[in-house]
């Protein structure tokens, strides 16, 4: 069965550019090989390199990349710890932060191929705290992989529009935002984005058939997991549709039992993106690019005590995600300036999907997990438990060139239940985790919170 499996992935298709990055074309390809995309302006999509030009042109073996994100971020909640709740992209209040600092690239000889990112920064930490996979078994996992956001070798086959075959840790689709900020039109992701995975780790197929379709399909530990739930692997594929310079459609479908310690229990999920750049005139002074993007999310488990979308008095409750977002973007003055609306809805009971509070200890069944030592008050996430969200953005960026991104943000995000941090902060009645708790003090959480982003960022 698993050989059947594994040969099933491996007939899948898919190839050469990934989905959030366009590194993989960087190089020059010969006379006879056929581009995905060729010719297809790409720039404008969000969860997507905005570069028109590469700065490395000649480069034959090696394609150097380097990303940086600085922000500063303030909650008018002000909680006395200045800790984020809730965010993979924000981690400190009202100082100033380096997010993440990336840098490496893309290797090429004779077909074979690989791409090793490294990670720095407080998402280094904010990202592996959320898989608890690595509590399965010995090794430290979170730590051996906590500083490389992407490390895949691979083999391009020139057939068609190109065949790629990568095992390693690559990024994910689901959500449509690319993991790496400066591809992004928002800075907070809405729920949709931000409570679906940033990475996999194991095996994919890339497929381009055409030059305008890509399939891929996964083969992969599990959901945002560096190692394996349980027994069975996590499957999954996309399909990206360009058709041309002003539509792409695409659609991220998975598999996998992703419950720990509760092998019965599988996850299903859809996530559906459709982007529309309704309006181009370049170098026009005033508008210049209008587009939108619009996202959809459908999943559930079932199995291990839960029950899907009904709640069954024998089967267990309804445990499912339903989320959409959507954001329109304007460009100005030739494309240096624009100005990006939307925001997001999402319903998750169960909250198997919903980031854990920043500070509090992680629900695992077993009483003696170690990441109680991150809090003392662990955060219910058991089947039955509400939660329902949404948010709303507004931006403004200043784009001098195609590396730098000046950005600044106003951010409202509301919850049905207590979870965003409030005045008491998440850590302690001071603030600090050297404090010793007060018996009566509990972490401060609340429905709703505004924040204002600052945020540089750049990519070579």
């Amino acid at each position: 069965m698993k050989k059947s499996i594994i040969l099933s992935v491996f007939i899948l298709a898919a190839t050469i550019v990934n989905a959030q990055t366009v590194t993989d074309t960087t190089t020059a390809p010969s006379e006879t090989e056929k581009i995905p995309f060729d010719g297809i302006d790409q720039t404008w999509q969000n969860g997507t390199d905005r570069r028109e030009t590469n700065i490395f042109p000649n480069a034959k073996y090696f394609v150097p990349s380097i990303l940086l994100d600085v922000n500063y971020t303030h909650s008018f909640n002000n909680p006395n710890d200045n800790t984020v709740v809730g965010s993979t992209t924000l981690a400190r209040n009202n100082e100033v932060t380096l997010s993440a600092l990336h840098f490496g690239g893309d290797f090429y000889y004779k077909g074979a191929r690989a791409r090793v990112m490294t990670q720095f920064g407080t998402r280094s930490t904010v990202i592996p705290r959320n898989d608890l996979s690595p509590y399965r078994g010995q090794y430290q996992l979170a730590n051996v992989y906590r500083y490389l956001s992407e490390a895949y070798v691979g083999y391009h086959i020139n057939k068609w529009y190109g065949v790629n075959i990568d095992a390693g840790m690559f990024l994910s689709y689901v959500g449509l935002n690319s993991y790496y900020q400066p591809e992004n039109w928002e800075y907070q992701a809405s729920f949709t984005s931000d409570n679906t995975p940033w990475f996999f780790n194991g095996v994919r197929l890339q497929v381009y058939p055409t030059k305008n379709l890509k399939v891929e399909g996964w083969f992969v530990n599990g959901w945002q997991s560096y190692g394996r739930f349980n027994k069975s692997p996590g499957l999954g594929f996309n399909i990206t549709y360009v058709p041309n310079s002003n539509i792409k459609m695409l659609s991220n479908d998975y598999y996998g039992s992703d419950a720990a310690g509760i092998p019965d229990r599988k996850r299903f999920h859809t996530d559906n993106s459709f982007l529309l750049r309704y309006f181009n005139k370049p170098n026009a002074k005033g508008v210049s690019r209008m587009a939108f993007s619009l996202t959809g999310d459908v999943g559930f488990e079932k199995g291990g005590g839960v029950n899907g979308f009904k709640d069954d008095a024998v089967k267990g409750p309804a445990q499912y995600f339903a989320s959409v977002m959507f954001y329109n973007r304007i460009w100005f003055n030739k494309n240096k300036f624009a100005v990006t609306t939307g925001g997001g809805y999402m319903k998750n009971p169960g909250r198997y999907l919903v980031l854990y509070p920043t500070g509090q200890a992680s629900p695992l069944p077993n009483p003696n997990n170690p990441t109680q030592t991150e809090g003392a008050f662990p955060y219910s996430a058991n089947p039955g438990d509400k939660f329902e969200g949404f948010d709303f953005s507004q931006n403004f960026d200043y784009m001098p060139n195609q590396s730098v991104t000046f950005r600044v943000e106003v951010v409202n995000r509301h919850s049905s239940d207590p979870y965003f941090a409030g005045k008491g902060g998440v850590t302690s009645q001071t603030g600090y985790t050297f404090t010793p708790l007060d018996p009566n003090w509990r972490p401060d959480l609340v429905k709703q919170e505004t924040r204002l982003v600052f945020a540089a960022l750049f990519r070579l």
